[in-house]
């Protein structure tokens, strides 16, 4: 039986690079819900699939492979054989991303495959509705969040290292109604599992997340592994 590690929380609060410091300190498959979607929105704008055409976003949902492979310079991501790690972060798949998660038949094909793919082995997955949604009865549950001004200047940094450039309050503003959309949607809806460790990033270096998540997981990993 697989142990898994569900984060959730809003854009830029920290979820990816936790998910992929404890994949590599603790040897957990790290998958990156928010990649996935990512991917499904891609492929429908190099498709030019537009939102109500469920008909077409079927076709390309049944043709969809994702993959994570871990490599010494990171995680990269294969959608249908291609490696779109950075393509995949442009501000405009972005925008798209938020709406394409929306749709339900986008949902209930991406939550069947992560669940799938944790069966492989112990996980660590981050997203929006991880412990409250896809692992209700995860292992251990954090709910990570960040002062907004904070979470702007880390998705502007984000933005640059992919060699994007971006207006401060324009991300300020975009990432505003992503969060009131995550609030909101029928399906999928970003809210903090009551059984969640809450822990705010503002102010913790990522070297001080990490060590204090660590120890949770050693505190409730099954006493016949190890770490």
């Amino acid at each position: 039986m697989s142990f898994i590690v569900a984060i959730d929380g809003p854009t830029s609060a920290g979820k990816s690079t936790l998910a992929k410091r404890l994949s590599k300190e603790l040897g957990f498959l790290n998958i990156q819900t928010g990649a996935m979607y990512r991917c499904v929105a891609k492929l429908m704008m190099d498709n030019c699939v537009s939102l109500d055409s469920i008909d077409e976003v079927r076709k390309i949902l049944k043709t969809l492979e994702i993959d994570f492979k871990d490599t010494k310079d990171g995680q990269l991501v294969f959608l249908n054989g291609k490696e779109v790690t950075s393509e995949i972060r442009t501000k405009e798949i972005t925008d798209f991303t938020s709406e394409v998660a929306s749709i339900p038949i986008v949902r209930t094909t991406m939550v069947e495959m992560q669940r799938n793919m944790a069966k492989r082995k112990d996980v660590v997955m981050e997203g929006r509705d991880i412990g409250t949604n896809v692992f209700p009865n995860a292992d251990l549950k954090i709910f990570l969040n960040a002062n907004p001004k904070v979470r702007v200047k880390r998705r502007l940094a984000e933005l640059e290292k992919n060699g994007e450039k971006s207006d401060f309050h324009e991300i300020a503003e975009s990432i505003y109604k992503w969060d009131e959309e995550a609030v909101h949607r029928e399906i999928g809806a970003l809210k903090r599992a009551e059984d969640s460790i809450y822990i705010d990033t503002t102010f913790l270096t990522e070297e001080e997340l990490t060590k204090i998540v660590v120890g949770k997981i050693r505190e409730k990993y099954k006493d016949d592994q190890e770490l």
